[in-house]
């Protein structure tokens, strides 16, 4: 436990980081395995086994018996195989061994994960390889050691590679262009801080719901009398049982040496977020999968479960994920930052074009990485972004894009300042934007604020997507570039060209609004509500070309994980209507069938008596309607699921059935439950109701 509130005394005690190789690898050794994370230069199989003997006696030293290469398959969670570091010798006892081969790649099988095709289930070898540039870290007694995983013929069946590539693409894309300005650092690296919002429910509130149990959101509730209207939840006084929760994972975060920063509640009720200080894309993404993780684990050893599905409860806001990202130099250039004069900050200016052009020629692409059937409920909803992408300057950049396209180049100073009209108070410094919490992709000082993302999302492909559309569009501005007499003269030219041909993804205003829909379909921005309708998107011709060009993902890579994504979609639509279907029939209808009996039962009582009994007598006809009606929609959803056309032949059709059938004959059966919950007494409910839910925690 930490002592005196001292975070540097327990930060990354678990982890095998800069520190502790400096202290436990020979000079020379350090300095080429520096290299290999600062430059990505190719790692000497040398060094590998030096550093696997170190790094085995340091977790030996700290209590483990075992390591595991720690790995992420498409199926969006990690995955992990342990071996003892045991070796037996000759007189029967053994020895703690971990060489060099046994640090740089591993052998699990590959036959049970998501591959598209790509393999078939007979086709079991997979291989992981050490990636050196996430250091190593301790769980559970064990070393768990980031890799990536291919499988037995080369395809990549993971989503660090293409993560790991899309970050190559962007350093080589980006230094082409810097160069062009007289600069060369070592690297280019894009950088995230995933803000991470998240519900707590009490774990035997959660186990008393089928809904939870299986799918992560609740599929029947009814509106408790209080939601969220009063906005009384939002940062506000942090519950002590919540408090002790949210300590715990600051300290088991810190320890594996995750930059944990801010936590507070969020705007519904039992709802939380958490968020770190930026990292390079690739650690932020391995430390995402780790708070993930710890949320779950320690709100059980809190009685708490962790919800991070995208919209666990209807009527109540759901949980994104918003992904802030940018790009610097290795020599610390943050190449996002618009100084205080970004009218005369060319340089400025043509990324900021770059990434505006990324986004609207690749606005379908972006929008297929946050399509799931979670973020489907939550986007558009009037608390996350609506799918139309767009892009938030706010208004001081707005203006000065306005005075580039016009030709009107005054200078537009950025820094403003806010009077509080009380002496004793400081004077504020202004920012160069406002926060705009409507917009998909919003500029906030020297980032971009990608806000589409669910929760329960893996920020791989969603930050795949950015660094390699981002990449194409600064290579078409290196080509532009390259060998120009006047560069500074040329990229102010391309910069305002850019700016001029992408107007229409460049919104500044209230992207919840019904005017906002309608004007965005007069500028021909798309709006893909579904994920059926948006996944066709990642096969076109243009995403194929995209990937393939920066050596991403090949064509093939490219169409199978379309694939996949597009079947775990069906997949989860599937057992959502199954659970349904389910809780309806074993649940719901009996407890309705015996309350209406209840209530029959009474009113029958009291006319034997010759006790008036009208207002019974109605509220039982309206009982027997209401779960006449509900065994009706049983039945038609029973129908349409029957019906589901196999996915196995036609994946994206499947999931269109699912948008125009079934989900529809869901919501009905839905309304008609939910309003017999708001009829039935609470005692014979069988189930925890919303108010249970979100407030006793």
């Amino acid at each position: 436990m930490m002592k005196n509130g001292n975070v540097a005394e327990i930060f990354g005690e678990k982890v095998f980081n800069l520190p502790t190789m400096k202290s436990r690898l020979p000079k020379e050794t350090y300095k080429s395995l520096l290299k290999t994370i600062n430059t990505g230069a190719k790692l000497d199989e040398k060094v590998a086994e030096v550093v696997a003997n170190a790094m085995k006696d340091w977790a030996i030293e700290n209590g483990c018996t075992h390591y595991t290469h720690w790995f992420q398959p498409m199926t969006g969670f990690t995955a992990e195989k342990h071996d003892s570091f045991i070796q037996p010798t000759s007189d029967s006892t053994v020895i703690m061994e971990f060489s060099g081969k046994e640090l740089v790649m591993g052998e699990p099988d590959a036959s049970s994960f998501p591959s598209g095709g790509l393999r078939a289930t007979f086709e079991a070898r997979g291989y992981t390889a050490w990636d050196p540039t996430s250091f190593a870290f301790i769980k559970d007694n064990s070393l768990y050691i980031p890799t990536t995983f291919l499988s037995y013929t080369g395809e990549v069946l993971d989503k660090k590679t293409p993560l790991l590539r899309s970050m190559e693409a962007i350093n080589k894309q980006a230094k082409r262009v810097l160069k062009c300005f007289g600069k060369n650092p070592e690297r280019v690296v894009s950088y995230v801080g995933p803000e991470q919002e998240y519900f707590l429910v009490d774990k035997k509130l959660r186990d008393q719901r089928k809904d939870l149990l299986l799918t992560g959101r609740t599929l029947f509730g009814a509106m408790p009398p209080k939601g969220q209207e009063m906005d009384d939840h939002y940062f506000g006084q942090i519950k002590e049982r919540i408090s002790a929760f949210m300590k715990e994972v600051d300290e088991e975060l810190w320890k594996l040496g995750i930059y944990a920063k801010t936590k507070h509640n969020e705007v519904a009720p039992a709802q939380h977020e958490i968020a770190p200080v930026f990292s390079t894309t690739n650690i932020s993404t391995d430390h995402n999968q780790l708070t993930m993780e710890m949320l779950k684990k320690v709100a059980g050893r809190h009685g708490l479960y962790c919800l991070l599905n995208e919209k666990p409860y209807e009527g109540i806001n759901g949980s994104g994920k918003h992904n802030n990202w940018s790009i610097g130099t290795s020599d610390g250039e943050l190449l996002l930052k618009p100084g205080s004069h970004p009218m005369d900050n060319v340089q400025f200016l043509l990324f900021l074009a770059a990434v505006i052009k990324a986004v609207n020629k690749y606005a379908t692409i972006l929008r297929v990485s946050v399509a799931t059937a979670g973020n489907d409920h939550r986007l558009g909803a009037n608390e996350a972004p609506p799918a139309i992408v767009s892009v938030y300057l706010g208004d001081q950049l707005a203006q000065i894009v306005d005075e580039l396209i016009s030709g009107n180049h005054e200078d537009s100073a950025v820094a403003e300042f806010i009077e509080t009209g009380v002496e004793a108070l400081p004077i504020l410094k202004k920012d160069a934007t406002d926060r705009n919490r409507t917009s998909p992709f919003a500029f906030t000082g020297n980032r971009f604020e990608f806000r589409m993302p669910g929760s329960s999302q893996s920020i791989a492909g969603i930050n795949i997507v950015i660094n390699t559309i981002v990449a194409d569009t600064l290579s078409e501005c290196a080509d532009a570039l390259e060998g120009c007499d006047d560069v500074k003269a040329k990229a102010l030219e391309l910069a305002v060209d850019m700016f001029k041909e992408n107007q229409a993804v460049i919104f500044n205003g209230n992207g919840y609004s019904d005017e906002w829909v309608e004007e965005a379909e007069r500028r021909g921005l798309p709006n893909l509500k579904t994920t059926p309708e948006a996944m066709p998107y990642f096969k076109s011709e243009l995403s194929l070309a995209l990937f393939e060009k920066h050596g991403v993902f090949s064509r093939t890579e490219t169409t199978t994980r379309t694939d996949i994504m597009m079947e775990e979609y069906d997949k989860t639509l599937n057992i959502e209507a199954l659970t349904m279907l389910d809780m309806a029939k074993q649940e719901i209808l009996p407890t309705c069938l015996s309350y209406a009996k209840f209530v029959a039962d009474g009113v029958a009582v009291k006319q034997s008596i010759g006790i008036d009994a009208a207002a019974e007598k109605a509220f039982a006809k309206e009982l027997t309607e209401l779960t006449s009606e509900l065994m009706t929609k049983i039945e038609e959803l029973s129908v349409a699921v029957a019906g589901t056309p196999s996915m196995e032949e036609d994946a994206f059709a499947t999931g269109m059935y699912y948008v125009d059938t079934v989900i529809p004959a869901m919501n009905a059966l839905r309304k008609v439950a939910d309003t017999l919950e708001t009829k039935v007494s609470k005692e014979y409910w069988p189930m925890p109701t919303y108010t249970d839910l979100l407030y006793h925690v």
